[in-house]
């Protein structure tokens, strides 16, 4: 069939057939399909102050807001969240962990924050999301000092720990093991654990 254009309207072609008649529905002209391709490539997969999409059962995601009471909602929600998961024994510790973070996000960046669990077989991994670049710095905190031992707590109770650049910022995360018969992710939720 040929095609004739007679007038373009924004990323969509109109056209005629043979014999005056229009195709039966518009189609992309190749430029609007490589916007789409390039806008999808180019944006952000979630912005921080929404939920990350759950992939599986063993994925939870939490926006924050900018405010002191964050750092409780936090660790409620990670408290609630292994329980669902069936995670007992790292709860004390990942509550620990997720209130530092959230707390020094709060106080040293801006902008939005957001909290992602994950349960991989024997490992749980938190994140906390912001949008400020830099990394964190060790600080050298005195015997009297109030703060500033937030990367020692992750260096003597997380397995590992570190900081990733983001397109929206960094990404502080740490991981907790277990080998304790705790659920793993292709089990499902409320599965049975291993003796």
């Amino acid at each position: 069939m040929v095609t004739r254009a007679i007038g373009c309207r924004i990323g969509y072609r109109v056209g005629f057939q043979r014999g005056g008649q229009p195709p039966a529905a518009d189609t992309p002209s190749r430029l609007a399909r490589q916007w789409a391709l390039w806008s999808r490539i180019l944006a952000p997969l979630r912005p921080l102050d929404a939920p990350r999409g759950r992939v599986t059962a063993w994925d939870a995601s939490w926006p924050l807001r900018r405010e002191l009471t964050s750092v409780r909602r936090a660790r409620r929600l990670v408290t609630a969240q292994l329980g669902e998961w069936g995670a007992h024994e790292r709860t004390d510790t990942a509550e620990l962990l997720v209130s530092e973070l959230v707390t020094n996000a709060l106080r040293h960046t801006r902008g939005a924050l957001r909290l992602n669990l994950q349960l991989r077989h024997s490992r749980l991994l938190c994140e906390v999301e912001d949008t400020e670049t830099a990394s964190p710095v060790r600080a050298v905190a005195d015997a009297d000092a109030e703060g500033g031992r937030g990367i020692e707590l992750l260096d003597l109770l997380a397995d590992s720990w570190g900081s990733v650049r983001t397109a929206t910022g960094k990404t502080m995360w740490f991981e907790l093991r277990a080998d304790d018969g705790t659920p793993r992710a292709d089990d499902g939720p409320g599965a049975a654990r291993e003796p």
